[in-house]
């Protein structure tokens, strides 16, 4: 990146020359240099490294990183920003704010919604799950869930030739489920348009709740993961997965049970101690 400052060029001295270039070329780095590691890695001293942010325009050196946030992006920069407002990770902190996003979560979902998922989940021919990247933990964990209650489930594969492989199989009757939190993906966007054609409905769990009409599915659910330049916590989305899975094993009653208690009979048989 290449950091924005209310200064001239020709007004920076040489030492203040040098911090910004480590600034602008080392951005990710930088995020996480205390003002002593920062002048020691340049061999200058804590207070013209001070010094420099003042002139920048900033109360002190947190004031100049917050300005850098700003304008940064990208992972590292979401995970100095969640430890920076926390001034340092503490576990204790680190709880309250999953409580504060679990309590988000509860307020901003539609309770209708949750329960129109919980009816798509029970009476659908076949459930057809995707998620790429850290949502894949996800869709793994709702494919392992469904399948122990005797739900006809399948995974597709996160990308390529080989999603469509999957998808091609989904039809009238069917549910595809899919992750699209922060924005949607090529392959959301074409398990959403292939739902038109091939009569599917589709599931998605969101953390906007101002969607484009091209991006909205029949159903969706709401879970909060932290602001825009915040580490994103799957703790509230796991959290509502689970609730779907209690109450989807609810509405099916009887036919849960001896899934789960079929599974267990041969875990006993071929696999107890």
């Amino acid at each position: 990146m290449e950091l924005r400052l209310a200064i001239p060029p020709g007004e920076l001295t040489r030492a203040e020359q040098k911090i910004l270039d480590y600034i602008n070329t080392n951005t990710d780095t930088f995020l996480f240099l205390s003002i002593g590691q920062l002048a020691e890695r340049l061999e200058l001293s804590d207070a013209t490294v001070s010094r420099f942010a003042r002139h920048a325009g900033c109360k002190d050196y947190k004031a100049l990183k917050n300005l850098v946030l700003e304008q940064a992006s990208g992972p590292a920069a979401k995970m100095a920003s969640t430890i920076q407002q926390a001034e340092g990770f503490t576990l204790s902190a680190w709880l309250e704010r999953q409580q504060e996003y679990l309590s988000k979560t509860a307020q901003l979902l539609d309770g209708e919604m949750f329960g129109r998922a919980v009816e798509a989940l029970c009476s659908a021919g076949r459930i057809y799950i995707h998620g790429k990247n850290a949502s894949a933990a996800l869709a793994e964990l709702l494919h392992f869930r469904l399948r122990r209650l005797g739900v006809n489930v399948c995974l597709l594969p996160s990308g390529g030739s080989e999603l469509l492989e999957g998808l091609v199989q989904a039809g009238t009757g069917d549910l595809v489920v899919l992750f699209s939190f922060s924005k949607l993906s090529r392959e959301g966007r074409v398990l959403l348009e292939q739902s038109r054609a091939a009569g599917y409905r589709t599931l998605a769990f969101v953390s906007r709740t101002c969607l484009a009409a091209d991006e909205t599915a029949d159903i969706s659910l709401f879970a909060y993961r932290g602001a825009e330049k915040e580490y994103h916590s799957m703790t509230a989305p796991a959290a509502l997965l689970d609730a779907l899975i209690v109450a989807v094993s609810e509405r099916l009653g009887e036919k849960a049970a001896e899934a789960l208690k079929t599974r267990h009979r041969l875990k006993q048989l071929y696999f107890a101690d």
